[in-house]
C-alpha cells in the first residue's frame, strides 16, 4: 500500500518532491519519480511484497511504466497464467504482474484482479495513460483535468500544491449532511474522484479523457441464490476462508484488528487457522459505555492470539484531533477515525499489515438502522393522511426525538426517509440544505423485484462503505504506514451476499444470521449475547467535559462566521444545548471542528475562492 502521483503538466523537480513529501507517511520505505517525455510518475512505497529495491516504483516492464497503490491478492495465480503465455518476471511483486496483465488483456486486465488498487500505466506505444480503481473503492484516486493537462494522486493535497483551487459549495454542503464528500466530487471544483469500479484512459496527444465502469453490484433478481441455507453457509464459509487465506500473504508481519464484534471475531478465527500465533489489537476507553475491550480480550484468549489492548483517553484523542487534517486532507467527519488512527499508531509497533472485519454490516444487514427501518416501513403502508396526522401530533411535542420522528413521517416514502436519516434528519443549521441533499446512487432504491432490505444494502455498499468506511480506514492506517486488508470486502463475497435471500441474513430479528452461524463454529455463541456496539469514540461526553473549552474556543461565534454554508446563530445555540446536556449534537459539532481545521489548513481566503461548480 503506497501513495501514487503523476502529471502531464510540467513541474520542477523541487515541486514534484514537495508533492511526494506531502504524503510520505503513506510510503516511507522508498520515494522516487521519473520523467518520460511529457509524463511525470511518482511513488511513495510501503514495502509489503518483495521487499527488495528491484520492486521500487515507478516500475518499468518492457515499454511500460507503472505506479501502483494497493495489493492484488491473486497475483500469484495470474502470474502463473501469464507465464504460460510466455511472459517473464524478474521480481516477486504484484506490480510487475499488473503491468504484464495489461499487456496481455488490455483494459480488461482489471477483471482478473482480486484486490484493492489504484494504478496508472504509461503506455508510450498507445500514447496514453491507463488507470483504474478497485471495485469497491478501497484505494483512493483523485485527479485534475483542464486545458493544461492531467494530474492524479492518492490524496488531493498533492494536487493542490502549485494550484489555485476553489471550494465547491455543493460538496461542502454534502459534507455537512453526509459527513464526507460523495464521489465523483471532491471539496474543490478543480479536483474529482475516479469512482470505484472505473477505468480511464488519457490520450497524451489529443488530451482527451475517458472513464468507463468495469464493475458494479449484480442486482438482477434472476441471479438470486436458490440453494438451501446450509448450502449457502457452506459456500460462504469457503469464500471467507479463501479471502482470508490470500490476504495473509505478505513479506512483513501481519495482525488482526479485533473489536470483539461479529465480523472482526470471524476474521480472527479464520486467520488463526493459517498461523500458529496471530497478533490481535483492540481499543479500550475509560468511559464504560464505549468500551468493548473486555469482549475482545475474551475472544482473543479463546483463540489464543497474541493480544494487545490500547487505551484511548481524551488527551491522546485531543492530539489526534489537532493533527486530523494532516491525514484527512478532505473534510471527513466519521469520529471513529480517531480510535482507528490510534489503533494504527500502536499497531505499527508490532506489524505492518492488518486484517479487519470492514464490510460485514453493509453486505449482511448488521446495522441497527436496518432493523429500525424494516419496522418503520410498516408505517409507510398506511395512507399519507394518517402519517401526516401522526407527524403533526409528534411535531408539537417538546421531546426532540419525537420531532425527528415527525420529520421522518413527512417523507414521501421509506426510501426518502432512509436517505434523510443517514444525513441526520435535521438541517435547519445549514443555509441551503437542499443543495447537498441530492443523494447519489438513489437508483438502487428503484429496482423492481428487490426487497427494501436488499436495496438498503446495495445503497450502503455504493455510498457509506465506499465514501465513509474506506476513506476512514485508508487515511488512518496509511497515516502510520499500516496496510489494512478487509476480507469481507472481497468482491466475490459482496456479490454473493447481494444474491442471498433476506432470511439468510436477517431472520426473526437475528441480523447477520449466516455470518454468526459460521462464527459460532469457532467461538461460543454466548460470547456475543450482548447488544451490537459500533466502533465509536466518546465525543458526546468529551465535548461536555474534557474538551468543552476546546469546543467553545474553536467554535466561537467569530470562528463560526468564517465557515461557509452554515447559520452561525443556530449553530451557536446548538453547541450551547449540547454542552448543557439539553440535546446530543456531537456529530454536528465534530463536523464543524473538522471543517474549521480543514479551512485553516487550506490557507486560502474563503471569501474570494468559495464558488459553486
Amino acid at each position: 500500500m503506497c501513495g501514487i502521483y503523476g502529471s502531464t503538466i510540467y513541474y520542477s523537480d523541487e515541486v514534484v518532491r514537495e508533492k511526494l513529501a506531502r504524503v510520505n507517511f503513506r510510503g516511507p520505505d522508498h520515494t522516487g519519480f521519473e520523467r518520460s517525455r511529457q509524463v511525470i510518475l511518482g511513488h511513495n512505497r510501503l514495502a509489503i511484497i518483495d521487499l527488495d529495491h528491484r520492486s521500487d516504483q515507478p516500475f518499468s516492464y518492457r515499454h511500460l511504466k507503472i505506479v501502483f497503490n494497493g495489493e492484488i491478492y491473486n497475483y500469484r495465480a495470474i502470474r502463473a497464467q501469464l507465464t504460460v503465455f510466455g511472459y517473464t518476471f524478474y521480481t516477486n511483486s504484484d506490480t510487475e504482474v499488473v503491468a504484464a496483465a495489461y499487456l496481455k488483456f488490455g483494459k480488461h486486465c482489471v477483471e482478473h484482479f482480486n484486490g484493492m488498487f489504484a494504478f496508472v500505466i504509461y503506455d508510450p506505444v498507445a500514447d496514453q495513460l491507463f488507470g483504474a480503481r478497485d471495485r469497491l473503492g478501497k484505494k483512493p484516486f483523485y485527479y485534475a483535468l483542464d486545458s493544461g493537462g492531467f494530474e492524479f494522486a492518492s490524496q488531493p493535497s498533492q494536487i493542490s500544491i502549485g494550484r489555485r483551487l476553489t471550494y465547491d459549495e455543493q460538496a461542502i454542503n454534502e459534507y455537512f449532511i453526509w459527513g464526507y464528500v460523495p464521489e465523483p466530487r471532491s471539496a474543490w471544483n478543480e479536483i474529482k474522484k475516479l469512482p470505484a469500479g472505473y477505468i480511464f484512459t488519457y490520450n497524451l496527444t489529443t488530451r482527451s479523457f475517458e472513464e468507463k465502469k468495469y464493475w458494479d453490484l449484480d442486482t438482477n433478481v434472476d441471479n438470486y441464490y436458490t440453494g438451501t441455507y446450509n448450502k449457502a453457509k457452506s459456500d460462504l464459509k469457503a469464500l471467507l476462508t479463501h479471502a482470508v487465506d490470500i490476504r495473509m500473504h505478505a513479506d512483513v508481519k501481519l495482525g488482526v484488528f479485533l473489536s470483539g464484534g461479529i465480523d472482526s471475531s470471524l476474521i480472527a478465527s479464520l486467520a488463526v487457522k493459517n498461523s500458529s500465533r496471530v497478533n490481535t489489537f483492540c481499543i479500550r476507553f475509560d468511559e464504560k459505555d464505549y468500551d468493548e475491550s473486555a469482549f475482545a480480550e475474551k475472544i482473543a484468549n479463546h483463540l489464543k492470539t497474541n493480544h494487545h489492548t490500547i487505551t484511548c483517553r481524551a488527551e491522546e484523542g485531543m492530539s489526534l484531533i489537532e493533527n486530523f487534517g494532516k491525514y484527512y486532507d478532505e473534510p471527513f467527519a466519521d469520529s471513529s477515525a480517531i480510535p482507528t488512527l490510534l489503533l494504527s499508531k500502536y499497531t505499527k509497533n508490532y506489524v505492518t499489515v492488518t486484517l479487519s472485519g470492514d464490510g460485514g454490516d453493509e453486505s449482511f444487514l448488521g446495522y441497527a438502522r436496518y432493523r429500525w427501518l424494516n419496522t418503520a416501513n410498516k408505517l409507510f403502508k398506511y395512507p399519507v393522511v394518517a402519517r401526516m396526522l401522526l407527524s403533526g401530533a409528534l411535531g408539537i411535542s417538546s421531546n426532540y426525538r419525537h420531532k425527528l420522528i415527525a420529520t421522518g413521517l413527512r417523507c414521501k416514502n421509506i426510501e426518502s426517509l432512509y436517505a434523510l436519516m443517514l444525513g441526520g434528519l435535521e438541517y435547519s443549521w445549514l443555509e441551503q440544505p437542499r443543495l447537498g441533499l441530492e443523494v447519489p446512487f438513489m437508483d438502487y432504491f428503484s429496482q423492481p423485484g428487490r426487497s427494501f432490505l436488499q436495496r438498503m444494502s446495495s445503497f450502503d455498499v455504493k455510498t457509506y462503505l465506499n465514501g465513509d468506511i474506506n476513506t476512514k480506514v485508508d487515511r488512518a492506517s496509511m497515516a502510520f504506514a499500516i496496510e489494512a486488508r478487509a476480507p469481507m470486502m472481497d468482491h466475490r463475497i459482496v456479490s454473493f451476499a447481494q444474491r442471498l435471500p433476506d432470511s439468510y441474513k436477517f431472520h426473526r430479528g437475528i441480523q447477520k444470521r449466516i455470518l454468526k452461524d459460521i462464527l459460532y463454529e469457532h467461538v461460543p455463541q454466548h460470547f456475543f449475547n450482548r447488544p451490537k456496539a459500533g466502533f465509536t469514540v466518546p465525543l458526546r461526553h468529551w465535548f461536555r467535559n474534557e474538551l468543552k473549552d476546546y469546543v467553545q474556543d474553536r467554535l466561537s461565534l467569530s470562528n463560526l462566521n468564517n465557515i461557509p454554508g452554515i447559520n452561525s446563530s443556530k449553530v451557536a445555540l446548538m453547541i450551547k444545548d449540547h454542552i448543557s446536556g439539553k440535546q446530543n449534537k456531537f456529530p454536528q459539532i465534530w463536523k464543524l471542528l473538522v471543517m474549521t481545521q480543514w479551512l485553516e489548513n487550506q490557507k486560502i481566503n474563503t471569501s474570494t475562492v468559495y464558488q459553486t461548480a
